[in-house]
């Protein structure tokens, strides 16, 4: 493991790496039930997509650590299996196997487009404070993520946001398990985000926000009604264009943003601010969602959630390949894992929220046309509900910004290009 991965070289060593591994799961095991609950809206077997959920992310996050050996997990996306779900199948009222085409076809195309190296040349192609914005939005993006999941943070119709009730048992768990985590974090304990969710559970038995399973050992559903299921007479179709380039957007800037912002956090970019192994990388990802198609799940990407692994000290391929090997105990412990909830794993998203930020201090604010771009990347993020919606704003921003205040020189080529991206984006899916 030390010659394959390079452990020394990287500053972690085994038990280091496995921690972090399994805390990256445990931020991210929510997707094996969220998932087959959104796809079976969408009339497709909830069993059957745990299984492929399941499959895929093993799969895909194998690949990202053995083959781009980085620390990252892959699963199905939260907003693409949605996208997947409410709007291609309820809303334009086709099958799940119209859907799960597109799914294939953007998995080809994203293995075309990082074979030629065309998605490596729009990473590259981000203003270097975007990509540590990038960063900074991210960790806003997740502790909001953490703290709607467990209720503490709520829309009530009168506000945009609002505080949930804390009287109530689930939220008054998640804001003990932040407080558990912080300290553990302060005390600087080795393994404290994973040791905070664990803790948070045991206390969450006696307070009735977690259940003790019936039973701990389940065997895998079928895939059948779900494995190879797709329909070739619409790919022709102009909604077939419209469902594909939104799928392709929202999953290539997610993927590009949660690798950069992640990379970023961990000290893993080149000395030209290249996320190393950035290629490989997007070839785990674009193979994770062809296999995904084939399995029966919607697109598969980079989780936001790997941040936490990141966090806890996870910096090469074996934190990914950890968390490869806890799916699989998934498959055949689904109930033992059913009892990390959101309130559970909220206290580790929330301070992973913070780390995320330490980056704020390397943006240049004084100057405005390149700390305004970066402002938007952050904000935006939680504000829009979107890593590529913030990354839309940063870039167009500072592309007018530049182009308008003398410095049209420092935008380059590649720059103006994924800005027309953004435009066309726009235009066609809002």
């Amino acid at each position: 493991m030390e010659r394959f991965f390079k452990l020394k070289e990287n500053n972690t060593n085994v038990r280091q790496e496995v921690v972090a591994g399994i805390t990256t799961f445990m931020t991210m095991a929510y997707i094996l039930i969220v998932n087959p609950t959104i796809l079976s809206a969408a009339g497709m077997d909830s069993g059957a997509v745990f299984t492929a959920t399941a499959l895929s992310s093993i799969v895909a996050t194998l690949i990202m650590g053995i083959y781009a050996k980085l620390p990252f997990a892959q699963a199905p996306g939260m907003g693409l299996n949605a996208f997947f779900a409410y709007t291609v199948v309820l809303q334009m009222g086709y099958s799940f196997e119209f859907a799960l085409t597109a799914v294939l076809l953007e998995g080809l195309i994203f293995i075309l487009l990082t074979l030629f190296n065309v998605r490596e040349a729009i990473v590259d192609s981000i203003p270097v404070n975007i990509k540590k914005a990038i960063s900074i939005g991210i960790g806003l993006f997740i502790a909001l993520l953490g703290l709607e999941a467990a209720g503490v943070v709520i829309g009530d119709g009168a506000t945009i946001l609002a505080l949930g009730d804390v009287r109530n048992n689930t939220i008054l768990l998640s804001l003990i398990g932040i407080l558990i985590t912080g300290i553990l974090v302060a005390r600087k304990v080795k393994g404290a985000l994973f040791l905070g969710m664990i803790i948070t559970t045991i206390i969450g038995i006696p307070m009735g926000v977690i259940e003790l399973p019936n039973s701990i050992v389940s065997i895998p559903p079928s895939i059948s009604s779900t494995f190879m299921k797709f329909e070739w007479h619409n790919i022709f179709s102009f909604d077939m264009v419209i469902v594909l380039f939104t799928l392709l957007f929202m999953d290539m800037f997610d993927t590009i943003g949660t690798l950069v912002g992640v990379a970023t956090k961990a000290n893993m970019l080149d000395e030209n601010g290249r996320v190393k192994n950035i290629k490989k990388a997007l070839f785990a990802d674009a193979i994770g969602t062809t296999v995904g198609a084939c399995l029966g799940t919607s697109t598969v990407s980079t989780f936001v959630e790997s941040a936490s692994g990141v966090a806890e000290g996870g910096r090469t391929g074996l934190t990914a390949v950890s968390t490869a090997g806890m799916f699989c105990l998934a498959l055949f412990f689904a109930p033992l894992f059913g009892m990390v909830t959101p309130a559970v794993t909220a206290s580790a998203l929330v301070i992973v929220g913070l780390f995320m930020i330490e980056n704020i201090k390397d943006i240049n604010l004084e100057d405005y046309t390149e700390a305004i771009p970066a402002f938007l990347t952050i904000i935006m993020m939680p504000f829009a509900y979107s890593i590529a919606d913030g990354i839309a704003f940063g870039v167009l921003s500072y592309i007018g910004i530049k182009a308008f205040s003398g410095k049209i020189k420092e935008i380059t080529i590649p720059t103006w290009i994924i800005g027309v991206v953004f435009i066309l984006k726009f235009i066609l899916i809002h």
